[in-house]
């Protein structure tokens, strides 16, 4: 049996999304670069000023996740994908663009892919899409979990050392969850466009190394729809080491805090782990 939440709040926050975007265009169009020579001293941060950062960084998250799924009128099991079915932590890569038309602007976008397999034999019943899975049996499980992120930045307080800046963003989440096994084959999908708030810190320890954090957030008040819920909440803190004004290193902490409800499906899941990689700036 197809599960594929299509929730009419889904589509009120696609609409949201889209005016992230909105927002975002006339604000940056009227912004030309920054000259260079505008952070022409001695004492001024490696890397700066830059218009295009690009960073490719290696996460090996530590999942919790709960997910369960109802159909016929029968409840579904709260399958713990660790504990229940033996999914393990599995390194990862991130894409990470930032535009920077502005000393104070800047457009952000973001791509993280997850995928998971495992093979075990249950040691409880379980109950999913209305389908007893007994124990004893056989299951394979496939878990994808796909962030795409686009956003802006506006840094309203900006010195040479530090900023503070604020973050409006559109989240796009899309998980799908599949368990294989003798009974059958059943899956249920999750997809969905979500905007955040947001807050981002940096500041420059020495000319060559900064630590950055930033905070994001999202939460669907259930007076909206019962039916339908659920919040996001990611940290994310880094330091970076500038080697040349174009070439540097990251290392970080990132943490992904997502719950969800769609009608017959809900799942509960963190994500944590540390992230390295590098960074390029032109």
């Amino acid at each position: 049996m197809t599960r594929v939440p299509a929730p009419r709040v889904l589509a009120s926050l696609f609409l949201a999304a889209c005016v992230v975007a909105a927002v975002a265009s006339p604000a940056t169009a009227q912004y030309r670069p920054l000259p260079t020579g505008s952070y022409g001293t001695a004492n001024n941060p490696v890397g700066e000023p830059y218009h295009i950062e690009f960073a490719f960084n290696l996460w090996n998250p530590d999942p919790s996740i709960v997910i369960a799924s109802e159909s016929l009128g029968i409840p579904g099991t709260d399958i713990n994908v660790r504990a229940d079915l033996g999914l393990e932590k599995k390194m990862t890569y991130e894409f990470r663009l930032v535009l920077r038309p502005g000393r104070k602007h800047k457009i952000r976008l973001n791509y993280i892919p997850l995928k998971y397999d495992a093979e075990t034999t249950l040691t409880g019943d379980i109950i999913f899409n209305g389908i007893k899975f007994p124990v004893n049996t056989q299951v394979g499980t496939m878990l994808e979990w796909k962030t795409y992120r686009i956003g802006y930045e506006y840094d309203f307080l900006s010195k040479p050392r530090w900023f503070i800046g604020a973050i409006l963003e559109a989240k796009f989440t899309d998980i799908n969850f599949e368990l294989n096994s003798p009974i059958g084959t059943e899956f249920a999908r999750a997809r969905a466009p979500i905007p955040a708030l947001g807050v981002i810190g940096r500041a420059w320890v020495t000319r060559y190394a900064s630590i950055t954090a930033e905070f994001s957030a999202f939460k669907l008040p259930e007076e909206i729809d019962t039916d339908y819920g659920g919040h996001y909440y990611e940290w994310d803190v880094y330091g970076t080491v500038n080697f040349t004004k174009n070439l540097g290193a990251q290392v970080g902490w990132r943490s992904h805090d997502l719950t969800y409800i769609a009608k017959n499906d809900r799942g509960d899941a963190v994500l944590r782990g540390i992230y390295f990689g590098g960074v390029a700036r032109f």
